[in-house]
């Protein structure tokens, strides 16, 4: 059996070669509308102390060797979040990144161990604010690619279209006929053995050792994200406080945090905040975090005290992280994420 011919053949690349061109032009499109709007684009290192510190995130692990051969453990960043927030603390009030970001443990269709990722602040604005950003995004990649929707394995979306807002809470009820709201109480902590019950009832599966983040996340990838972002792009806002852990909660109930996830064709495309400001708080969210990847993965990542440090001055803040090369796969068609980059990592 023969292998498939690498991206660079000739031949491969010439198919390749139209998705990758409306890359770039979407690319420079988004940095075109953040110049209009006094956003000022920021390159952040990608060694970092920590990676991130979000349980099911793995990072790429390297050390840097001084002159004295001294090792420092680094890591290749998972967001440019932690150095973009430092940027906030010294000042910048409307900033965007676009570039790499590397997660490890992470290929298929729509992942790839290295991607673009564009990043954007918003000072002294809510999230609501980067919600309308992100329905601006959606047309101006439809209109630089070409097309009028986008498609992804047989769904199909109007990128035009004003997205559709939608809370978890409504999202679990209409999907998978489950109160969420029912199993997290007024301090944020979550009844793992009401949510268990609820999934039996609905007929999903179940393991002894399940935690309630567990059967959250099972609940969001068979029944709800499926559904989402049919016809047109949807907003998912109002996620428990547990599963945001860099997110404040919000002023209308504090069950919930202000956090939100752009969905189109059912794919992820962007993760959103008001941003946690309170370090020690943020601190605490860390250490659990922390604690869930050892007992899952059996290893955990360091904090990075210079960002916490920053958070204490860091000023009133809305952010989002949004999936570049998704964005241009649907705006293009495509049916897998290594079809829009211009070099994917080799396989091993």
């Amino acid at each position: 059996m023969t292998s498939a011919s690498p991206w660079w053949t000739p031949h491969i690349h010439a198919d390749r070669r139209p998705r990758l061109m409306a890359r770039n032009a979407i690319a420079a499109a988004l940095r075109g509308w953040f110049a209009e709007r006094d956003f000022v684009e920021v390159t952040t290192s990608a060694l970092q102390v920590s990676p991130g510190n979000e349980a099911h995130l793995a990072a790429f692990a390297t050390e840097a060797i001084g002159s004295d051969a001294s090792r420092q453990p680094l890591y290749l960043h998972t967001s440019p979040e932690f150095a973009c927030k430092k940027l906030l603390a010294a000042g910048e009030k409307r900033i965007f990144s676009l570039g790499a970001v590397w997660r490890n443990r992470e290929r298929g269709p729509l992942h790839h161990p290295e991607f673009t990722m564009l990043e954007w602040y918003r000072v002294g604005e809510t999230y609501r604010s980067l919600m309308a950003d992100c329905a601006e995004f959606l047309a101006l990649a439809a209109e630089k690619a070409g097309t009028k929707r986008f498609r992804f394995r047989g769904r199909e979306a109007d990128p035009f279209a004003e997205p559709e807002r939608l809370s978890v809470a409504e999202a679990f009820l209409a999907y998978a006929d489950i109160d969420l709201l029912a199993t997290v109480a007024a301090d944020g902590s979550t009844d793992r053995d009401a949510l268990h019950a609820a999934l039996v009832r609905a007929g999903l599966r179940t393991a002894p050792d399940d935690s309630w983040a567990d059967l959250f996340s099972r609940v969001m990838v068979e029944k709800v994200e499926p559904a989402l972002g049919q016809g047109r792009a949807t907003i998912l806002y109002g996620y428990p406080v547990s599963e945001a852990a860099l997110a404040r909660p919000s002023a209308e109930d504090p069950r919930v945090a202000e956090r939100f996830e752009l969905y189109c064709c059912g794919v992820e495309l962007a993760n959103a905040f008001g941003e946690l400001t309170d370090p020690t708080e943020q601190r605490r969210r860390f250490i659990a975090e922390m604690d869930e990847k050892e007992r899952v993965y059996g290893e955990r990542y360091p904090l990075d005290e210079d960002f916490l440090a920053a958070l204490a001055v860091m000023p009133e803040a809305s952010g989002s992280a949004l999936g570049f090369d998704r964005l241009v796969m649907l705006a293009t068609g495509a049916a897998r994420i290594e079809d829009v980059i211009w070099t994917p990592v080799a396989t091993p």
